[in-house]
């Protein structure tokens, strides 16, 4: 099978590549050739770039599927798909969580739950226009490749090389042990799937030649933020006392962390994409194997972090 993914040598996409290259594909990048030079020698590469609309490398050449991981608004998908035409045979795009509607929905609720209105106007992307303009895209999609098109809409993604360190303060803090302060209430559900296990679920949809929507959440056992700390300390050998503090006293937003309205949006029904083949890594697994890669990058500084004497603080007005 001829895959050609569109944005291949960051997190996500570097997990489809390297899964499709495991599974005997013949695959071949496009991007901007910025990030991830060293990796994957022998994966022919297109060097173009979705921000100035230059496709002009994909003119030519015939896949039997794409892989879009780069389409964030209905520009970038629009001036891909007019780039490839009819040179693919599938076209699946990795879409978002945030497509559906946020409040209203029950726990597991799955694909056919409504979706928000779609949004056009705009390619600033923040809360309110993320999901929209994925929507969007979805929609463009569909227009044009119809039962040609695939959906893969995850939740929060997580593992080794992970651009957003979605987890790695938690196992930071649970590798520290002790009391750790917790802005949140511990049954919090939460839903994170292994990045591996996205991209099995993708090469499977491709080899299948499966159209549809698919919610790529995890694990496979419902969890909560105590469990997945838990989960991080395991896999450091530690042990953690959670604390319970006020989110107010909070000096910044905690990972994963939310109001208890969107709880529901934590609870989503990975019902259709497990038939369809997704895999599920334990979480301990990737939790261990998301710390090593920490360790073996030298463990730079995040986004946004806790220093001790910071959280010794918090702790001392619980």
């Amino acid at each position: 099978m001829r895959i050609l993914v569109l944005g291949g040598t960051a997190f996500i996409g570097r997990a489809i590549v390297e899964d499709a290259l495991r599974d005997g594909a013949e695959v071949t990048v496009f991007g901007r050739g910025r990030t991830g030079r060293e990796l994957f020698p022998d994966v022919p590469r297109l060097i173009g770039d979705r921000d100035t609309g230059d496709y002009a490398a994909l003119h030519g050449g015939e896949w039997d599927a794409v892989v879009d991981v780069s389409g964030y608004v209905p520009r970038h998908v629009g001036q891909a798909m007019a780039a490839l035409d009819d040179r693919v045979g599938r076209y699946l795009f990795l879409s978002t969580q945030a497509v559906y509607v946020q409040t209203g929905v029950g726990p597991d609720a799955d694909e056919d739950t409504p979706r928000r209105a779609p949004v056009r106007h705009t390619e600033v992307l923040d809360n309110d226009t993320y999901g929209p303009c994925k929507v969007a895209c979805e929609d463009d999609v569909l227009a044009r490749y119809g039962d040609r098109a695939t959906i893969v809409r995850p939740g929060n993604v997580v593992g080794p090389h992970d651009v957003q360190d979605t987890m790695t303060y938690w196992l930071r803090r649970a590798a520290r042990g002790g009391r750790a302060a917790l802005p949140g209430r511990p049954e919090q559900p939460v839903q994170v799937l292994d990045a591996r296990d996205l991209a099995r679920l993708v090469t499977r949809l491709l080899r299948d030649d499966r159209p549809g929507a698919f919610n790529a959440v995890g694990p496979a056992e419902p969890t909560t933020l105590a469990g997945l700390i838990g989960a991080c300390a395991q896999a450091a050998g530690a042990e953690v006392e959670l604390v319970q503090i006020s989110p107010d006293a909070a000096p910044g937003p905690f990972p994963l962390i939310l109001p208890e309205p969107q709880w529901p949006t934590r609870q989503r029904s990975a019902h259709r994409a497990r038939t369809a083949g997704l895999p599920a890594t334990p979480l301990t697994t990737t939790a261990a194997d998301t710390l090593t890669w920490d360790h073996a990058r030298g463990k730079p500084p995040l986004p946004w972090d806790l220093s001790p004497e910071a959280e010794a603080n918090l702790l001392e007005g619980a």
